[in-house]
């Protein structure tokens, strides 16, 4: 088991998130910006690793959470981001600088109001298999 291929893998979603035209305009952060709360912002969050070596080689399951913070009234403007960022790695063939990408598939979401209410917070989770 390696945790080798995780810095390459959030600079490679990163890059993929970044050149997103559906995100354009949207910021991209990996952890909570100065005055968090204020406007909408994609967060790349915490990821979980297992091993997921098998004969063939060395390898690792990364389960990451992507989220979309808004301060924007009801669901729906935080919700067209979420969908944004699912169609943009959902599949997406991404090269990173360390390991191979197998694949990379869209496990689940949850979304909650944060803030009293005033914020509303989408979770994404998906899961990469790489080949290191």
């Amino acid at each position: 088991m390696s945790y080798a291929g995780a810095a390459a893998l959030q600079a490679a979603i990163y890059q993929r998130l970044t050149a997103a035209v559906p995100l354009a305009g949207i910021p991209i952060h990996d952890a909570l910006p100065p005055g968090a709360g204020a406007g909408t912002f994609v967060l790349i969050g915490p990821e979980e690793v297992r091993d997921a070596s098998d004969k063939s080689g060395p390898g690792a399951e990364h389960r990451f959470v992507v989220s979309v913070i808004s301060d924007g009234s009801g669901f729906q403007a935080a919700k067209s981001v979420a969908v944004a960022v699912s169609d943009a790695l959902v599949g997406a063939t991404l090269v990173l600088a360390r390991g191979r990408l197998v694949h990379l598939l869209f496990q689940r979401a949850r979304a909650v109001r944060i803030d009293e209410g005033e914020v509303r917070r989408i979770d994404l989770i998906f899961v990469a298999r790489l080949e290191l």
